[in-house]
């Protein structure tokens, strides 16, 4: 079918809240690459959002998966547990820069995973509050909406949100908002709003995602975990986006020196395989009780043969340095940008984790989402699949495999660039 056909389809039987608003229908992919159902040719600069580190069909992970399908696609760990479950764990308990001996469970997906981390943090410590950040982004079930510091699309329509989550403010300098203001405000929220003693936990990303790919700094982390043991509570740290080396370290927290409790991941994890993972220190994830955590589909088979072949991916085609050296070129280009465009500013990258803002005024830091938007029009009309984020809808973000081949990315940075001189110019 082509993607008129496939459109049609999806105006009839897709709910308009699921439905992409992309008239283009995947048909084939490799590494960077994708073609449509009718043949176009598209660069891929948003990695599924985060989930394609070593690209679309990496050929060891595409065998990896063949080879389990020969063995057992599914039986339910809790069931009639295999092997890919607890090497996963094993490899994962060795990699995760958590407090002490860490222990794993596997869940489906990013959400489910920071779901299960509060879950356990409760049990942890008896405690029920919550503390998350502004801009942050952990999901979309509704314990995770509740924990979204950014309100549109996710929660909008959805009524009440559970209770007991609290809110801090995320350091964005940029925005006027220092490392010093955000360590008073989470203080002030846990004298005005969350009793310490009845706070189980402090959830943040080490580099917000959709809330624009600003980092944190290493003395902020550290600053967090001071404050989470001086009052008995957890420190979680989200690397559902940032994990997997989208920042030239496995896990962005590395770049810190932290070790939080509890660190949660997914997306980059299998390459396009449904898996996410919480791994936290050994006495805290054995703090539920016996079956308390799981699910029919956690850490299915197919999905731990793909996160084994992925780790195997990472230390044979050294990607954590790749990552470093793919962030390098995208801070070069978006120097030059910053000089010859009045509309971009702010380039950042933490690794291969990288963004700029649109603006319209650069004196002021006005954000310019209109504009946003129309350059990922622009460069998906011109075949470049771009992506905007942030608070104020104005930053691009650039999500490309790290095996991206450099023609390819010079390709697509270039069509960045035309899309910028046509929309400036007009």
């Amino acid at each position: 079918m082509n993607n008129a056909q496939l459109n049609e389809l999806k105006q009839r039987y897709v709910a308009s809240g699921a439905a992409s608003p992309a008239g283009q229908f995947a048909e084939r992919a490799e590494n960077a690459l994708i073609w449509d159902a009718d043949g176009n040719r598209i660069i891929d600069f948003a990695g599924g959002i985060g989930v394609l580190n070593i690209g679309h069909r990496h050929p060891k992970v595409v065998q990896a998966v063949k080879d389990q399908l020969d063995r057992v696609m599914h039986t339910c760990q809790t069931v009639m547990p295999y092997e890919g479950y607890v090497k996963v764990a094993e490899k994962l308990s060795q990699l995760t820069p958590v407090r002490g001996h860490g222990k794993v469970m596997l869940a489906n997906s990013g959400a489910e995973a920071l779901e299960n981390a509060v879950k356990v943090a409760r049990a942890a410590t008896g405690r029920d509050n919550v503390i998350c950040f502004t801009g942050g982004y952990h999901g979309r079930t509704f314990m995770t909406m509740a924990m979204n510091g950014k309100v549109a699309p996710y929660a909008t329509d959805f009524g009440s949100m559970p209770g007991n989550v609290f809110r801090a403010p995320y350091p964005v300098p940029y925005h006027g908002v220092s490392e010093e203001d955000a360590l008073r405000g989470l203080r002030m929220t846990l004298k005005t709003d969350a009793n310490p003693h009845n706070t189980a936990a402090v959830v943040l990303e080490p580099v917000l995602g959709e809330g624009g790919f600003y980092a944190a700094s290493p003395s902020f982390l550290k600053a967090v975990r001071e404050i989470c043991d001086e009052h008995g509570m957890l420190m979680i740290v989200d690397e559902v986006q940032s994990g997997f080396g989208r920042t030239g370290k496995l896990f962005a927290i590395e770049h810190s020196g932290v070790e939080p409790d509890i660190i949660t991941m997914a997306k980059s994890m299998a390459d396009g395989m449904p898996i996410s993972a919480v791994v936290g220190t050994d006495k805290v994830m054995d703090a539920s009780g016996g079956n308390s955590l799981g699910g029919t589909y956690t850490g299915s088979p197919v999905s731990c043969a793909a996160t084994l072949a992925v780790l195997e991916v990472f230390e044979e085609e050294k990607i954590l340095e790749r990552s470093q050296a793919l962030g390098d070129k995208l801070a070069e280009r978006f120097a030059k940008w910053q000089q010859d465009f009045a509309c971009v500013d702010n380039g950042r990258n933490l690794g291969a984790m990288a963004a700029f803002d649109v603006v319209s005024d650069k004196a002021n830091h006005t954000p310019d989402a209109d504009l946003a938007g129309a350059l990922c029009k622009k460069a998906r009309e011109k075949g470049l699949i771009l992506l905007s984020c942030g608070l104020y809808g104005n930053t691009i973000r650039f999500l490309m495999p790290v095996t991206i081949e450099d023609e390819v990315l010079q390709e697509g940075l270039g069509i960045v660039e035309d899309c910028l001189k046509e929309l400036t110019q007009a």
